[in-house]
């Protein structure tokens, strides 16, 4: 058995006295001013919300089939465990950082919500209640942290990584979140356009993705460039179809409202998404590579990721265009890498940090009042200026998460190992990190054969 050192007694401590402080604070009403609530919209952004709440398994399905098989277990419970981790700290003081009284236009004021409080007598947060909007955006802030575990996958200690999570959400993700999507933020009162998270997601993770891949350095199977076969492709289509799906509640949903901009950023959100995937394997095969599963879906994710910010402020038409161009870039983007000593594990820089880029800049250039008469004309309308804005957003948003996130896991390592042993690594992190083992039948023999060798032993 484990010795256990004190420092292992500190998240369990740490959890008790959170649940101890909640037994002492006022109960309070959580739907004040229940008259301005829209039965339509509470029951779609219900709904939006747990279709969000299904990408985080998605993801965890999308990655732990494509890692080595001695990793799958890991890097699927390294992104599941944000479902727990994030929604803790966010019903404590991650939504009143994000939301709640600005600070000049950085920060929220952490009391505002916290534990919750105040999230009745606040009033509705338009025709919903301000739980529900909380709720909503939960889901966006448990997913951002996991989709960085991507690139740190089969060698980041387990703890290191979830101390990471619990950073990233509270210096990283919070504030860019404010800025962006609070009415006092320093993004939003400038002009930048983000609809569900362009900037907020899929940039800040991609960038803190390429800073872990730096300082946790290359693996050993990167440095021999021994190249390892995907554990499982059909869990990467398992979580490509849960991640599309979930996908239309996480930009649909950005509406908050079920009315025809739900709409349109569903019909945009699924033709970004078709057609970067196509795009993808058709690029793949004028390049003299044979059209994969893997390469559909991952063109179909950088689809997904570009229109996000994008959804709710271009048409159809454009949406397609954004999807075509995505693909790719980011397709480019993973040749290049793959020539570099970059070990992003799973390529979530390219596919999630570029794919927001793209999606950014190119909301700049086809937003349109007549989508959405609440956004803005982009340069392709004739102005200019918010494409400028669009640029001046994604470089304060990259540089930002990219240095922090940087200094998070320097210090991280400094504090507790953040990489896993040699030996560990060798061995996988499913049995170092977790004693589990991932031992699908017809894959392998008590770990050993392959499943060509286990077909000519039985015939």
């Amino acid at each position: 058995m484990k010795k256990i050192a004190i420092q292992d007694y500190l998240p369990f401590i740490f959890l008790a006295a959170l649940a101890l402080i909640g037994i002492f604070l006022p109960t309070a009403p959580t739907f004040a001013d229940a008259s301005k609530y829209n039965a339509a919209d509470v029951a779609w952004v219900l709904v939006a919300t747990t279709l969000v709440f299904l990408m985080t398994p998605g993801l965890s399905f999308f990655y732990g089939g494509m890692v080595n098989k001695k990793n799958v277990i890991s890097t699927m419970m390294q992104s599941f465990i944000a479902t727990g981790l994030i929604s803790i700290i966010w019903v404590v003081v991650g939504f009143s950082l994000a939301f709640g009284n600005s600070k000049g236009g950085l920060i929220g004021d952490p009391t505002t919500y916290f534990f919750f409080n105040n999230v009745g007598s606040g009033g509705p947060w338009g025709t919903i209640p301000i739980l529900l909007f909380a709720l909503f955006q939960l889901k966006f802030a448990v997913i951002t942290p996991a989709l960085v575990v991507g690139a740190v996958a089969e060698r980041i200690r387990f703890t290191s990584y979830v101390l990471f999570m619990v950073l990233f959400s509270l210096l990283v993700y919070a504030p860019i979140a404010h800025w962006t999507w609070h009415a006092d933020g320093i993004l939003f009162k400038l002009g930048v356009l983000d609809f569900a998270g362009g900037t907020v997601v899929h940039i800040s993770a991609g960038c803190a993705a390429l800073a872990g891949a730096l300082v946790l350095r290359r693996r050993k199977d990167h440095i021999a460039k021994k190249e390892l076969q995907p554990a499982n492709i059909p869990f990467v289509l398992i979580g490509t179809g849960l991640l599309w799906f979930g996908w239309f509640g996480f930009n649909a949903g950005s509406s908050l409202a079920a009315n025809g901009l739900a709409v349109t950023a569903f019909a945009a959100t699924n033709t970004a998404a078709a057609a970067a995937g196509l795009s993808w394997i058709f690029f793949d095969v004028i390049r003299g590579r044979k059209p994969s599963v893997l390469g559909f879906c991952i063109g179909a994710v950088v689809g997904l990721v570009a229109v996000t910010p994008a959804a709710g402020y271009v048409g159809v038409p454009q949406s397609l265009f954004i999807g075509f161009v995505a693909a790719i870039v980011s397709n480019i983007v993973v040749h290049y890498k793959n020539k570099s000593a970059i070990d992003d594990t799973l390529d979530v820089f390219p596919c999630h940090g570029v794919g927001g880029m793209v999606g950014m800049l190119l909301t700049g250039v086809f937003a349109s009042k007549a989508i959405n008469p609440l956004g803005n004309d982009g340069w392709a309308y004739g102005n200019f200026d918010l494409f400028y804005k669009q640029v001046l957003g994604l470089l304060l948003v990259v540089t930002y998460s990219f240095v922090v996130s940087w200094l998070i896991f320097k210090f991280i390592n400094f504090i507790h190992p953040l990489r896993v042993t040699e030996q560990e690594e060798e061995l996988g992190l499913d049995v170092t990190q977790h004693n589990e083992i991932y031992h699908p039948q017809n894959l392998s023999i008590n770990g050993q054969g392959s499943l060509a060798e286990e077909t000519a032993q039985h015939g």
